[in-house]
């Protein structure tokens, strides 16, 4: 009985500690809010938006153009590279929140993942995006 209880014991315990681990931004997001840090402009209302990160791979679009890319963690850092987007002609609030969301995707961003909420701060600390998971 000793040895069963033990074993219990131990299981419960790798089980609680890899659940700490499973924390990941891989997944389908929504666009939240974008901006300033000071200012967030809250996402285009009747406008889907989706950026999905899987497997070092990054895709989406926050309301006009298509994008993709590649994108590589280290630590609180996400770093893309090779992100292009279709070229179609975008005005008014969905513009503005693609130009000002894919100018954080275009270089290294800080990253902060808080339950369903992920935040990418631009490396220059000027530019935030919100995303919640899908």
């Amino acid at each position: 009985m000793k040895k069963f209880v033990i074993g219990l014991l131990a299981i419960f315990v790798l089980t609680a500690c890899a659940g700490g681990s499973s924390a990941s931004i891989q997944g389908q997001w929504k666009l939240v809010s974008y901006g300033s840090a000071s200012s967030q402009t809250p996402a285009a209302p009747d406008v889907e938006t989706s950026i999905e990160f899987l497997d070092g791979k990054l895709s989406g679009n926050v309301g006009c153009n298509g994008f993709g890319g590649d994108y590589k963690v280290d630590g609180d850092t996400i770093t893309f590279k090779s992100v292009m987007a279709t070229l179609m002609f975008c005005e008014g609030p969905v513009g503005d929140q693609e130009t000002a969301t894919l100018s954080v995707l275009y270089e290294s961003a800080a990253f902060a993942l808080d339950g369903n909420m992920l935040t990418l701060t631009s490396a220059d600390g000027n530019s935030v995006v919100v995303l919640e998971r899908k």
